[in-house]
């Protein structure tokens, strides 16, 4: 036998033994008062006026000062680059989707720049060179200043108490961090504005949830998919945006799929109707924005640039002036050339020195001559192609090397043939080792060994290979390996060069080699005159697959260590900043950090939220009903969801292997603060005050309200009115308490946000409270 459920909460009281009295009218007690309370929430002015205080606030301080300092900062190296390009129509390369640095570019297209400056290096001056720096820290600015309101709009909407709205856009408002990443040329404004215009969209909607297929739910569900869209357009982790929303609405799919739902069972057709919609509006339509933006990319970068080398030729060919189109010549037989591998650039070398007969770890080699990669241009890096076969058909020159040919490739300096054959390379005991032999034994025993296949990627049946345009993979006939190289350099004994050895994988794309050369030439051969290319067409789709699969290869290969990345468990404890910029003549400095206070509370306060979901659930199983359902409701639905937010835009990083730095947690700090407030709420609000049933159903009768369900009306009561008074008074003294720390951590850390004033090494000891490394000024 059960025990019974025992009731923690003090003053609840058995709402069916209550009856409202009678009052003179013969109207229940009450009616008028509740009557008032609810048409005063269409008023709301204290909300309002907290609003317009809030948003002012944002923008003072995301502008105040943002003219200083007057020289390129940290990563505006990269992002008022790509701006520059962008204006110039010069075709570049970045890991990231187009959106947010193409409003930086309609920021430059606005004032008139030219996109003459490229963002060389750090420190380098905007006054000399004549950039309308202003203009382009104006744009993410004013998105950092937006999203403190939206922030608070979110927790306005979704029913909470003004203290605790208060709270959770504070902790944004005077988070160093996020002044400092929005002042600046980057793109994590307009990441996190749109993730928490995504959150804000979504709570609308899902305000809307009893006006299914309505004029205003489909506004919401459709602005929803839009914000989303701007997420994942500015970077791919907006992803984890996605997987937030998505996962909420997963859940109230599962709820509409109840037969026992409280507004009543659907039909399958039914919900088939809002399946399809969502899919529509969270799914079809953010993809089909997405893409839009890649085509905008195309449209506008129509010239040869610094991005180049990280596409197809076929690629290349649809851009003007690409110099690659323009010198690329058909390689023939017996022509001496140099072969660059496409992602290291470094060339197919050998020279007269032998492999050891022994490797550090004990195994044997071959002690033949190396074959390696070096960086730079030398005659050890000419190889003469060689035709397979002995008839004089195929000796004759001036026949055309096609894709599918075998050859041979001479070495000119050492006049020896590269190899490969069943012996482990240098570093991977998978892979073959590449080495040459004399002329006798390529044409002896080792004939087939020295037989590699030409294979170019894309290529039509009879292609002829050319320089530079021709992207290949030069196969050994005998074993099937691709001719590989990578970045680790070998041992003394073969200079810290590269090594060459022959992958398995032959699908693997790093295995591209290209002709760079053929400095046999003669410059007056007509095969050296050139004629004009014209720029080709490459459909839309094919392009932007091509973009997919360089940006997921190289976003995946930034692994190498950077002195200010830091790892996914420092951040909620903010134990690690990022130097931005310094100047040791004035002593000022900007130091990337948030507010240690603001941050701190934050993350407690998700370890809190945490064991009260813990400690509830176990109290449930002891038969304790320790939480009205109300509450428990509010508790698990809302801050559950802004819990499921932190937890989605910060745990997925720590299964990344690439570089990240304390900016990729801003997502997951936004979520934190809407955390905060909300929990700040449940702690002060022990005794819920609701109004009687009896009454509200007399008063849903009296008052007109837009929200039904199946006819049913639906009343909607103030926060404020569900809190009792003494309830109020702690949570605004717990709201004032909370904001005084923070903004006393925001203004100890200020000359660190802003860059002036400068600190003494004194001021500097101050502030690394976690043995920050900061800059000390000489």
């Amino acid at each position: 036998m059960s025990s019974p459920q025992v009731r923690q909460r003090q003053g609840q009281k058995d709402k069916k033994a209550v009856t409202p009295p009678p009052t003179r009218d013969g109207e229940p007690n009450g009616i008028l008062k509740d009557i008032e309370l609810l048409e005063a929430v269409k008023s709301e002015w204290d909300y309002k006026a907290a609003l317009v205080i809030i948003t002012m606030l944002a923008f003072i301080t995301r502008f105040w000062g943002i003219g200083h300092p007057n020289e390129v900062v940290f990563d505006e190296v990269h992002f008022g680059k790509f701006a520059s390009y962008y204006l110039q129509r010069t075709y570049f390369f970045d890991v990231h989707p187009p959106f947010g640095k193409l409003l930086f570019a309609l920021m430059g297209w606005f004032v008139g720049y030219d996109g003459h400056f490229h963002f060389d290096n750090i420190g380098d001056s905007y006054i000399t060179n004549k950039v309308p720096y202003v203009a382009f820290r104006a744009m993410p600015a004013l998105l950092g200043a937006l999203t403190v309101p939206t922030v608070f709009l979110i927790m306005w909407e979704s029913g909470y108490t003004l203290p605790a709205a208060v709270v959770a856009a504070g902790l944004v408002l005077f988070d160093n961090a996020h002044i400092g990443q929005t002042r600046l040329i980057l793109l994590d404004a307009t990441l996190v504005y749109a993730m928490s215009m995504s959150i804000l969209c979504y709570v609308r909607f899902y305000k809307m949830r009893h006006e299914p297929f309505s004029q205003k739910w489909w506004k919401w569900l459709l602005l929803t998919g839009v914000a989303l869209s701007c997420v994942i357009s500015t970077k791919y982790v907006g992803v984890f945006s996605f997987f937030t929303i998505g996962s909420a609405v997963a859940i109230d799919l599962w709820d509409l799929l109840d037969v026992k739902r409280r507004g009543g069972a659907l039909s399958l057709p039914e919900f088939g109707k809002h399946f399809a919609a969502r899919a529509v509006g969270l799914l079809v339509v953010p993809f089909l924005i997405y893409l839009f933006w890649f085509q905008v990319h195309f449209a506008i970068l129509t010239k040869s640039g610094p991005g180049d080398d990280f596409m197809t030729p076929a690629f290349q060919e649809t851009l003007s002036d690409n110099v690659m189109s323009a010198q690329s010549t058909g390689v023939e037989y017996y022509d001496s050339i140099s072969i660059k591998h496409k992602e290291t650039k470094t060339y197919l070398h050998s020279h007269a020195d032998k492999y050891p007969l022994r490797y550090d770890d004990g195994r044997v080699s071959s002690q033949g001559q190396q074959v390696t990669g070096y960086p730079y241009n030398d005659t050890n890096n000419y190889w003469q192609i060689i035709p397979n076969g002995v008839d004089l058909e195929d000796q004759k020159p001036g026949r055309q090397v096609k894709t599918g040919d075998f050859v041979k490739l001479r070495h000119l300096v050492t006049d020896s043939y590269l190899l490969s054959h069943d012996v482990a390379s240098p570093y991977y005991p998978t892979n073959q080792e590449f080495t040459t032999v004399p002329l006798d034994q390529a044409n002896g025993d080792r004939y087939n060994d020295t037989l590699f296949e030409i294979k170019i990627e894309n290529a039509k049946a009879g292609q002829q290979l050319k320089s530079v345009a021709g992207h290949f993979k030069l196969i050994h006939a005998p074993t099937r390996v691709a001719m590989w190289t990578h970045t680790t350099p070998l041992p003394d004994w073969a200079y810290k060069q590269a090594e060459i050895n022959g992958n398995k994988n032959i699908q693997q794309s790093s295995n591209i080699w290209f002709v760079e050369e053929i400095p046999s030439i003669p410059k007056d051969s007509p095969r050296m005159i050139k004629e004009e290319k014209k720029v080709k067409h490459v459909p839309f789709l094919k392009k932007y697959f091509e973009l997919q699969r360089a940006i997921f290869y190289h976003n995946n290969a930034l692994t190498s260590s950077h002195p200010y990345s830091s790892q996914p468990i420092q951040w909620p404890f903010l134990l690690r900043g990022v130097s931005f910029w310094t100047q040791n003549d004035t002593r000022q400095q900007i130091y990337f950090l948030g507010n240690p206070v603001g941050w701190w509370l934050a993350s407690s306060l998700l370890a809190v939220f945490a064991g009260i979901i813990g400690a509830d659930q176990l109290s449930q199983r002891r038969g304790i009903d320790s939480l009205d359902e109300r509450t428990r409701s509010r508790l698990y639905n809302s801050t559950g969801f802004f819990f499921l937010c932190w937890a989605a835009h910060y745990l997925p990083f720590y299964l990344m292997g690439r570089q990240l730095f304390l900016h990729h947690y801003l997502p997951a700090h936004l979520a934190s603060a809407l955390v905060t407030g909300a929990l700040l709420e449940f702690i002060f609000n022990l005794d819920p005050v609701g109004l009687d049933e009896n009454v509200l159903q007399q008063t849903q009768s009296k008052t007109p309200s837009k929200n039904k369900d199946r006819g049913g009306k639906r009343i909607v009561v103030p926060a404020r009115d569900r809190v009792g008074r003494q309830g109020m008074l702690a949570l605004w003294g717990a709201c004032g308490a909370v904001m005084a720390v923070v903004i006393g951590g925001w203004y100890f850390f200020l000359p660190l946000t802003y860059g002036k004033p400068g600190l003494d090494p004194d001021q500097v000891n101050a502030r690394k409270w976690l043995g920050y490394d900061l800059h000390f000024a000489k």
